[in-house]
């Protein structure tokens, strides 16, 4: 067994949410019941969970984001177009430094406005030292600084 982030979600319309998960994981649910939809994606250790209804005391926006860690460039690129084949509007990050990082991504919000970002950490920007997958070679892109990065004004 394998362990995996548990993200559980209160959704408003567990229909739009189910294909865009379908879509942005690349695979369907492995559980469907009234009034709930669980993903077990191969993209990162994540068991995801989503409820149609408002979720605990109003919170709405109470997540900022979530996000997937990927091993390499590569991987970032090989989802990035798997993502924009299945039709999703994206956000492309490439080469920026964000979270005191320099790091290659993108962005997807799901139908409840709940940002998805996949991303590799490059480098951390305090050590200049390339974080890189074995074998993987640095891809050179120009470096500039994300808009969203963080927390406002960071």
């Amino acid at each position: 067994m394998s362990t995996k982030v548990h993200v559980h979600m209160h959704v408003s319309d567990l229909g739009k949410s189910r294909e865009f998960y379908e879509k942005f994981f690349g695979v369907a649910p492995v559980k469907v019941k009234s009034g709930y939809v669980k993903f077990l994606p191969p993209l990162g250790p994540v068991n995801l969970a989503l409820s149609q209804g408002p979720g605990v005391a109003g919170s709405a926006g109470a997540v900022d984001h979530l996000g997937i860690q990927v091993e390499s460039p590569e991987v970032v690129r090989a989802e990035l177009g798997r993502v924009k084949a299945a039709g999703l509007p994206v956000r492309e990050e490439m080469g920026v430094d964000c979270c005191h990082a320099n790091q290659d991504k993108f962005w997807v919000h799901d139908p409840d406005g709940v940002e998805w970002e996949v991303y590799h950490l490059n480098y951390d920007l305090e050590d200049q030292e390339p974080v890189r997958a074995k074998g993987a070679k640095a891809i050179g892109l120009p470096v500039r600084t994300s808009s969203s990065c963080c927390a406002p004004g960071a």
